[in-house]
């Protein structure tokens, strides 16, 4: 009986099976060829805390372009560099990478990035949707050799539980002013902010600076030939300028105000208010604001999930203070994605730089709340995802990009001009050079290395 039951309903439903498993046999074969014949482009970043976003993105970008698959691959900052270098030189380079101003001059010169233009203009690309100076800063001679992807300023992180107990206010630490003569209310507020271990401040007669407990700010290094979060902000609020436009020469290091700029902060550890440029070599400003060592650093809009993750008492984040001149000033810097000159996939490497420059995927990384997105608008998204995310407020970064700002210097030769300009602001800061001697000498070697070579 059971073997007729079963021999009926073969009859009645084994051709169909057949059929539906004949159509899955093919589904999966057909599914087996599409995944062999997608094509894999290589993507690399550095920062850990942004590449769940861009995994995100990833997949929204596959399912939308079955034929492309996109391998994410993360290195630590210093790892990164040494992989992408060495992938030029194996020829195993990643299809598309996440680019800096600080090295993409050298690869443009050794012709490693591919030119943009002619994709951008067949596909009508609107680069209008980004800030004009993010666009700017990533191409040379009509060429484009990145897609902005986000952008930062710089701000000041500062301990409120520090402040409070120094009686600073919150609309204080908003509104300093700095000047390098006397250092304006800001170093005033610093020396409310520096303790001894004895627990007076600076601003006491009595305070000890060679037994400091809390520094009141903390210089993060040197900078070389940038000094980003360094000493920019405070040169450019006095009126210097680095170079007339990206690519252009003579530098202008040997500037007065440059000069007396980096004098002023380097005499702050002689005062007890700063730790001597050795001991932040060594342990950092992060740390040292973490700690409780340092009262108030300055960090760029990168930093502001660390902080809100590691600094384990109340912070806030304010605009840099006005300088000589009334105004503020930040650094204007812009990541982008650019692709490698020898991809062998170009145009579809081409197809993720396009998605990973669009609105879509701008807005997925807003979402996330890690970093500001360089398309117009998004940043907002960015700042309101930041706050409900940590808690933290990161609107002083969109106030200081509607301040002044200025790019980064931008030039051939930028690895040497770095290496001369470190060793002449760790010469100041260590206190064996006075600024003018040093940056004069300097700048001469920067634009000897700028100049074109003798017939």
């Amino acid at each position: 009986m059971a073997m007729r039951v079963q021999t009926g309903v073969f009859q009645r439903y084994g051709r169909k099976l057949c059929r539906l498993a004949m159509a899955a046999a093919v589904a999966a074969i057909a599914g087996v060829m599409s995944a062999a014949s997608a094509v894999e482009v290589k993507y690399m970043l550095w920062d850990s805390m942004q590449a769940p976003a861009y995994r995100q993105c990833a997949a929204d970008f596959s399912r939308k372009h079955p034929g492309i698959t996109i391998k994410l691959m993360q290195y630590g900052w210093d790892d990164y560099w040494t992989a992408v270098s060495m992938g030029f030189i194996s020829d195993t380079a990643p299809d598309v990478f996440t680019n800096h101003l600080s090295k993409s001059s050298e690869f443009v010169k050794n012709g490693l990035l591919l030119d943009l233009t002619p994709y951008i203009r067949r596909d009508q690309v609107d680069m209008g949707q980004f800030a004009p100076a993010l666009v700017q800063i990533w191409g040379r001679g009509g060429k484009q050799y990145g897609m902005p992807k986000d952008f930062d300023t710089i701000g000041l992180i500062v301990n409120l539980a520090r402040a409070r107990a120094a009686g600073v206010t919150l609309a204080e630490l908003q509104n300093m002013d700095w000047n390098p003569v006397d250092g304006g209310s800001f170093e005033r507020i610093v020396r409310r902010l520096t303790l001894d271990r004895q627990g007076r401040n600076a601003s006491s007669p009595a305070f000890d600076a060679r037994n400091v407990a809390v520094y009141g700010y903390q210089n993060p290094g040197s900078g070389g030939m940038m000094g980003q979060t360094e000493w920019s902000h405070f040169a450019v609020s006095t009126g210097f300028r680095y170079q007339d436009q990206p690519w252009s020469q003579p530098f202008y290091y040997d500037d007065p105000k440059l000069a007396q700029t980096l004098d002023w902060l380097a005499g702050l550890s002689a005062k007890g208010l700063s730790a001597p440029y050795q001991f932040t070599r060594s342990m950092g400003s992060d740390a040292m604001f973490v700690a409780g060592k340092a009262a108030m650093i300055p960090q760029g809009s990168w930093m502001i999930t660390y902080f809100a993750a590691n600094a384990k008492f109340e912070n806030a984040w304010v605009p840099l203070p006005r300088g000589p001149q009334g105004q503020r000033a930040t650094m204007l810097n812009g990541l982008a994605d650019s692709i490698w000159s020898g991809s062998r996939v170009k145009e579809q490497a081409w197809q993720w730089v396009k998605y990973l420059g669009s609105r879509d995927c701008q807005q997925v990384v807003a979402s996330y709340g890690v970093t500001l997105p360089a398309i117009q608008g998004m940043p907002e998204l960015a700042v309101a995802a930041i706050r409900s995310k940590t808690g933290a407020d990161a609107g002083a970064f969109l106030q200081m990009a509607r301040e002044h700002t200025f790019l980064a210097p931008i030039t051939d030769n930028a690895a040497q001009i770095d290496d001369v300009m470190k060793g002449a602001m760790e010469a100041v800061l260590l206190g064996r050079q006075r600024a003018a001697p040093a940056l004069k000498a300097a700048n001469e070697q920067v634009n000897q290395l700028l100049a074109p070579p003798r017939r």
